[in-house]
Order: structure tokens, then C-alpha cells, then sequence
């Protein structure tokens, strides 16, 4: 009897176990669930395919980077050189002491608005004594009290201030090889090394006064602003913009929620948001820093097809995670496989529980 009883209590163990063990298994081979990837658009070596999902959720909530920084509802600044707004419990306002402490992977930042805000890993902040890029996706709740702001140098050589706060660069975000050494390598000389080769490969493809100009400045924003990077970037982002922008307003009933993103005869990347009103309000900055990317690589003279990017999606067998969460307001996991790198912003504010932002890396 005692023997039956021990068999039948290690058997509800194993159960048990298997009832935890088995969702992580089930990754293993399966499509990302409820997305579809579409035919590919293309022009030159950049061929982006868009992912429609089965299912959308609303995003109007959000508030976005660009829109908090434009309206003056969000505010950066260097850690320690200015004084944010704090709320205390009374509601009235008041400020935290002024002392000097600006530190190069580190800014302050303070969401006033009633609408809680999206970061995305890879935006620019321009200003400050350096300019940066943030590290990694987060969501900073409505009208917030001053919180820290991991970043990376994405300016080298200057340290003094052209101005106290931080503006955001609206017409790009950093193309994949900068923005997955601070996504993936958390390093901020890798970070630094991206720059210089981005800006080393570009100033190979321009004119020599433009190049010149390029290799003369240290500030990845500026050299991604000059006026000749510009056009060689819309070269190639224009075309794919339009296109994709048709298809999106074409397949809004079908929820076009993302991309995959090749780059000569190799899939890179791929951003999948909640919404198509988040992919559209993001589009014009990612579709340049895909575009960016691909002018400075040399084309192979081949394309991938709908069946690699499917493949790419479908690839989701991790080996190791790393969860960070915020309770009630977010969680980041960071999702470790063969040859790849998924990071995953899970909204966890009230009516939500879903992805807002998914980014898949090739390594």
C-alpha cells in the first residue's frame, strides 16, 4: 500500500513538473504564434517582408518618445545637472537639489503626462553633453517621478554640454548594428565601435567633401543627418516606405503589425508591435535605420524569400532567459538561441498583458 502511495504521489510530481516544463519546450520549432509573413518588398539589397498578426490590440494609451518630447511632456537630462519635476504624495509640485553628476550611461528622465510612455531600445536623444542611445525597451508609467535612464554613448569624442535638455532624432533610430551591440552586448565600447565602423563604411560611399565632413565629426546623429547621407538613405528607405505604407493602410483589417528585415541574402532583424497604429507611428525612423544598414553593406546579388523570413520567426527555441519586471507596469525578457537574440516588452498596466514590442536579432 505504502508502495502504491509513493508511486501514485512521484507520479502527480512529475506531472507537476511537466505541466511547468512543457511550455518552454513547446517553443522549441513553432512559429511565433498568430503572425504571418508576407512577400517581400524590395529595392537594392534591402528587402523588407511585412508580418500581419491574427490578432491587435489597442495601443492608444501610449505615449511614444517622440510625441512626449515634442509636446514637452517628457523631459532628459543630463543625471544630476538640472532639477524634474518630483510629485509627492500632496500632488504639489517640487524639485530635487541641483548638484553635478552627469554620468555617460546614465540620464534622468521625467514622463509628465497622463499617458504612459514607450521607450524603445535604439532611439536618439540628441543634446546633453553627449548624445545617446537608449538601451534597452522599457515603459515609464504617467506622470512619473524622475527615474534613471540607462543609455550608451553614441557621441565619442564630446563631453560638454550644448545644451541641459535632450531632443529626440525623429528621422532615424540607430540602424541594426548600433542598436543590437547595446541591445546584446551591453557594452559601451562595442557601442562605440558600431559608430566608427557605421561611420567609416558611409564616408566610403560619399562624395569627398561629404566624407570629409563626416569623418570629422564624432556625433552618429550628425552623420546621419549630413545632408548627403540623407539622400543616399532615402535612396533606398523612400521607395520601401511608400510601398510598405500602402500595404499597411491596404491590410489594416489584417492587422500588418511588423517586419522582417533582410539585408543582401541575410535576414537581420525583425520589429513586431501590439498595433498597426504603433508600427505606423515608428515606421518612418525604423525603415532608415534598415535603409542605413543596407547602403553599407555590399550587395550579394541575391534575395531571400518569404520561406528564410518565416523560418527566422519560427526560430524560437531559447536556451537562456533573463526577465527583468517592473510589477503593474512592465516586463523585458531577453531570450537567448542559436545564431539569434528576442527581446520582449510585455505590457502588465491594467486592460493589457500583451507584447507591445518584440525585436528578433540574427547573431
Amino acid at each position: 500500500m505504502r508502495l502504491r502511495l509513493l508511486i501514485v504521489l512521484l507520479s502527480v510530481v512529475f506531472l507537476l513538473a511537466a505541466a511547468v516544463i512543457m511550455p518552454c519546450v513547446m517553443r522549441a520549432g513553432t512559429a511565433l504564434p498568430g503572425y504571418k509573413v508576407l512577400a517581400p518588398i524590395q529595392h537594392g539589397n534591402l528587402t523588407i517582408f511585412p508580418v500581419v498578426a491574427a490578432h491587435s490590440h489597442s495601443t492608444q494609451q501610449f505615449l511614444t518618445l517622440d510625441e512626449g518630447l515634442r509636446s514637452g511632456e517628457v523631459v532628459v537630462s543630463e543625471s544630476g545637472s538640472v532639477s524634474p519635476l518630483v510629485r509627492p504624495r500632496n500632488r504639489e509640485s517640487t524639485h530635487l537639489p541641483i548638484h553635478d553628476g552627469a554620468q555617460v550611461n546614465q540620464l534622468v528622465l521625467v514622463n509628465n503626462s497622463k499617458r504612459p510612455l514607450i521607450l524603445l531600445a535604439g532611439e536618439i536623444v540628441t543634446g546633453g553633453k553627449q548624445d545617446r542611445v537608449i538601451a534597452k525597451d522599457r515603459i515609464v508609467p504617467a506622470e512619473s517621478d524622475p527615474i534613471d535612464l540607462g543609455v550608451f554613448c553614441v557621441e565619442p569624442g564630446r563631453w560638454t554640454a550644448m545644451k541641459s535638455n535632450f531632443g529626440g532624432f525623429s528621422t532615424a533610430m540607430a540602424q541594426p548594428a548600433v542598436r543590437g551591440r547595446a541591445m546584446s552586448d551591453k557594452d559601451q565600447q562595442k557601442v562605440w565601435a558600431g559608430v566608427r565602423n557605421s561611420q567609416a563604411q558611409l564616408a566610403g560611399r560619399l562624395s569627398a567633401p561629404a566624407a570629409q565632413e563626416v569623418t570629422g565629426v564624432s556625433s552618429y546623429a550628425r552623420v546621419m543627418d549630413n545632408k548627403e547621407v540623407k539622400q543616399h538613405v532615402d535612396a533606398v528607405a523612400a521607395p520601401i516606405e511608400r510601398d510598405y505604407s500602402s500595404v499597411i493602410k491596404r491590410l489594416r483589417d489584417q492587422n500588418a503589425v511588423g517586419v522582417v528585415v533582410a539585408v543582401n541574402d541575410d535576414i537581420i532583424w525583425a520589429d513586431l508591435f501590439a498595433s498597426t497604429d504603433l508600427l505606423q507611428k515608428y515606421w518612418p525612423k525604423l525603415v532608415r535605420s534598415y535603409a542605413a544598414e543596407a547602403i553599407v553593406s555590399r550587395s550579394k546579388g541575391h534575395q531571400p524569400d518569404a520561406a528564410a523570413a518565416e523560418q527566422f520567426l519560427a526560430n524560437t527555441e531559447g536556451k537562456r532567459e533573463v526577465v527583468e519586471s517592473e510589477p503593474g507596469l512592465y516586463r523585458h525578457t531577453e531570450i537567448s538561441g542559436d545564431g539569434f537574440k528576442a527581446f520582449e516588452l510585455t505590457a502588465l498596466l491594467p486592460r493589457t498583458g500583451f507584447d507591445l514590442h518584440v525585436a528578433k536579432m540574427a547573431e
